[in-house]
């Protein structure tokens, strides 16, 4: 038999815009989704949306996705009822930092339930005409039933997403060098107020892109890639440190030409 194809019984905590991003393509693959959330998600088609987490944690899930923020991951799996899983289950996060919620499921997770996790690096704008090509990274942190935890990556897979296997901690190394000093150039670009103007060249156009994508995500996911990823703090003074070096030079030049005047 091909497990990798078997229909998954998934139960998402955090039912925000990702969450309901993905749960699309989970539902067009034949899956049973059922969500709960601290707002109420009821109306979204497609999903079984519970209100109470006890009575959600007491249906029978294969797999628990945790879609909650950043911020907010410690507080909502502390606050998890775990008596009242069925049977074990194979807990996944979807965070854009690996090594917080790596820690916490392993803490908190019941020790009978394995635990996998995943970066979707795409989101509804870049996934809207499908994930092919699109990265996905994610690590099997604590895994004993192979063939449930293949299953999941499947839906990932299967879609053609480019899939990428490492550990939280090099994932969190390499993303405080991209993703995060990509966000912080947006942000910065941002409190620029810079706009397109008729004289643009393509690297400026491409400037205002990256100051219009970051600025569709939320100030808690940034502060989130800041405080719960130990690499970022270097990126930032790497940056501080750059420009401060930029500025220099250009100094020091102006003032050898001032002096040849």
């Amino acid at each position: 038999m091909d497990t990798s194809k078997k229909t998954l019984n998934i139960g998402i905590i955090g039912f925000g815009p990702f969450s309901q991003f993905l749960t699309k393509t989970m539902i067009k693959q034949g899956h049973i989704v059922r969500a709960t959330s601290r707002s109420d998600y009821s109306a979204h088609l497609g999903a079984n949306f519970f209100r109470d987490m006890e009575e959600f944690m007491g249906v029978e899930h294969d797999v628990i996705m945790i879609c909650t923020s950043i911020l907010s991951v410690s507080e909502v799996v502390k606050s998890i009822p775990f008596h009242c899983l069925k049977k074990p289950t194979l807990f996944a996060d979807v965070l854009s930092v690996k090594e917080h919620p790596r820690q916490i499921l392993l803490q908190e997770v019941p020790e009978d339930s394995d635990v996998v996790c995943t970066h979707p690096m795409f989101g509804p704008e870049s996934g809207k005409d499908g994930w092919n090509g699109l990265n996905f990274m994610y690590e099997r942190v604590r895994v004993r039933d192979e063939d449930l935890c293949s299953s999941f990556l499947n839906i990932f897979e299967s879609e053609g997403c480019k899939m990428i296997e490492m550990s939280c901690e090099e994932h969190d190394r390499l993303a405080a060098q991209s993703q995060f000093v990509t966000h912080t150039i947006g942000r910065i670009l941002s409190e620029m107020q810079i706009t397109n103007t008729v004289i643009d060249t393509k690297g400026f156009e491409k400037l205002v892109q990256v100051k219009e994508n970051t600025a569709n995500d939320s100030m808690d996911l940034y502060r989130g890639l800041f405080i719960h990823n130990r690499f970022a703090k270097q990126q930032m003074e790497n940056l501080e440190s750059a420009l401060e070096r930029v500025k220099g030079s250009l100094e020091a030049r102006m003032k050898k030409e001032d002096g040849h005047q």
